[in-house]
């Protein structure tokens, strides 16, 4: 799961800097989208760990 969390994250990147670069708000918008997903997988990842070594 951390690979397609890295995975994101890089594609979250990648459309800031299209966003920046064309000005365009869809792609800021597809930016935070793919960032919350991100951030959502990351928190279940760190949870299901957590709950597993108790």
């Amino acid at each position: 799961m951390l690979v397609l969390i890295l995975v994101l994250a890089a594609v979250g990147f990648a459309l800031l800097v299209v966003s920046l670069m064309s000005g365009s708000v869809i792609w800021a918008w597809g930016c935070i989208i793919v960032c919350v997903i991100g951030a959502i997988l990351l928190l279940v990842s760190a949870l299901t760990v957590r709950g597993r070594s108790d």
